[in-house]
């Protein structure tokens, strides 16, 4: 089977200091925690910016410098997200994409998120592709449901993505597709063959689809931007913590895990 690519997603837009007190906010800490999940065996890591109270940002000087730290530190794979926060303005969400990052984030398609809306029309999606390919940043293809797929083969046939693609699955967002076994089959049998992707999952349904992601052979996101547990009650010490044990799942299952560069290869990167 390929080689586990795991992706560490550092912080998110939501989770604050007071749900997990080991949560990475300055550039320093965000690019040592970057370090720290390399050590443990990602090969990427999905970043979110948080400005000096931090507060969410979508700021490509805040992306700059923890770019730079990062690179300074190791040679994991940098991909910074489109996403931001619910809030941010499409114009705001672009910014990091014109640091030429080797991969970022798109989202795919509009759902609710708990209380609020992920906005993101065709137009947006369209403009965003666009430039990615422009400046040579390959687009991970974020899908909270399934028809967010249907958009990005639509997209695939009118020649607005390139083949072959890599898709992510968020599963267990509020307002969007759950997080049980079923919803991730339904998924993963619904992308374009020749594809690769990654799945992610919220809260106590991390482990399990990171779990059902390795013997599926796809791709695995972990990190306290989706759970700040390491078990029922028990916050985690350090993204690295989760990392680590996808990492020594994956081996204990046969699957040797990616390094960046192998990553690279596997994504279509290089």
């Amino acid at each position: 089977m390929e080689k586990l690519v795991i992706t560490a997603c550092l912080t998110g837009a939501e989770v604050t200091r007071e749900q997990q007190p080991n949560l990475p906010i300055t550039p320093d800490e965000i690019a040592e925690a970057a370090y720290e999940c390399y050590l443990a065996g990602a090969s990427m890591v999905h970043i979110h910016a948080r400005d000096e109270e931090g507060n969410p940002t979508q700021d490509i000087e805040y992306y700059r410098a923890i770019k730079e730290k990062i690179e300074a530190k190791c040679n994991i794979i940098f991909q910074p997200s489109t996403g931001g926060a619910t809030w941010h303005t499409p114009e705001q969400r672009l910014q990091p994409v014109e640091l030429k990052p080797e991969m970022a984030t798109l989202s795919m398609g509009t759902c609710n998120f708990a209380d609020d809306v992920f906005m993101n029309t065709e137009e947006n999606i369209k403009i965003f592709a666009k430039r990615m390919y422009e400046l040579g940043v390959k687009p991970e293809l974020e899908c909270f449901e399934k028809g967010m797929i249907d958009t990005a083969i639509r997209f695939i046939k009118q020649g607005l993505i390139k083949t072959p693609a890599h898709f992510d699955f968020v599963l267990g967002v509020p307002g969007a597709i759950g997080a049980e076994l079923r919803d991730l089959l339904y998924m993963v049998e619904s992308i374009p063959a020749g594809s690769t992707w990654t799945a992610a999952a919220v809260g106590r349904h991390q482990l399990p689809i990171n779990m059902a992601t390795i013997m599926l052979g796809g791709h695995v996101r972990t990190g306290f931007e989706d759970n700040v547990y390491y078990k029922r009650g028990e916050l985690a010490t350090s993204n690295a913590q989760l990392v680590e044990r996808v990492a020594r799942l994956s081996r204990e299952f046969g699957r040797e895990v990616a390094t960046p560069d192998e990553a690279r290869e596997i994504l279509g990167l290089k």
